[in-house]
C-alpha cells in the first residue's frame, strides 16, 4: 500500500548517531514512510563509508536530511515544536503517549544515549516495555516501532 506523505508528520531525530549500520537503515525507513529525518552532530561515522552505503543503498536523498551542527542549533530550531525522547529510562510507554503531528521524535546515540543534562531538559520521554534484565532494542528497530505508532495516531 503506498501513503502520500505530508508535511505535518512526525520527524525522527538521531543525536549524534555512531553505528553507519543503524542510520542507515533509519534512512531507508524514513525514505518509505516519509517520515523526515534530522542528524544533530557530530556523526561517529562519514556517510561515505561503506558499512552505511552498503545498507542505505539507493534510499539516501542528502536533500531529505536536515543537519544541525550540534544540540544547542537543533534545540533552537525545535523551540516551537514538541521534542520526545525515546529512553529506557521513561515511565511512559510510546503506545500511551498521544502524539501529534509536528512532533520530533529523538533518539540517543547507541552507544550512550543522550547526556544526563540533555535528558532531564527534554519534557516528553516515551519508552519500549521490555522484558527484565534486558538493556535496550537495536537503535533501527526502536525508530520503527515508535514511528509507526506515531504514524498510526496521526496520518491513518
Amino acid at each position: 500500500m503506498t501513503q502520500k506523505t505530508s508535511n505535518t508528520g512526525p520527524k525522527i531525530a538521531l543525536y549524534q548517531p555512531d553505528i553507519p549500520q543503524n542510520t542507515a537503515a533509519i534512512v531507508r525507513t524514513c525514505s518509505c514512510l516519509g517520515v523526515k529525518l534530522e542528524i544533530i552532530e557530530p556523526c561517529g561515522f562519514l556517510l561515505n563509508d561503506s558499512r552505511f552505503k552498503r545498507v542505505v543503498m539507493d534510499y539516501m536523498d542528502i536533500n531529505t536530511i536536515k543537519f544541525y551542527k550540534n544540540y544547542h542549533v537543533f534545540e533552537e530550531a525545535h523551540v516551537n515544536e514538541r521534542v520526545i525522547l525515546a529512553t529506557t529510562k521513561a515511565k511512559e510507554t510510546y503506545t500511551n503517549f498521544k502524539y501529534k503531528k509536528g512532533d520530533t521524535l529523538l533518539f540517543g546515540r547507541e552507544s550512550s544515549g543522550v547526556p544526563e543534562s540533555l535528558h532531564k531538559s527534554i519534557k516528553y520521554k516515551i519508552k519500549i516495555p521490555m522484558r527484565e534484565n534486558k538493556r535496550s532494542l537495536n537503535l533501527a528497530t526502536s525508530a520503527a516501532i515508535i514511528i509507526s505508532e506515531s504514524l498510526r495516531q496521526t496520518l491513518y
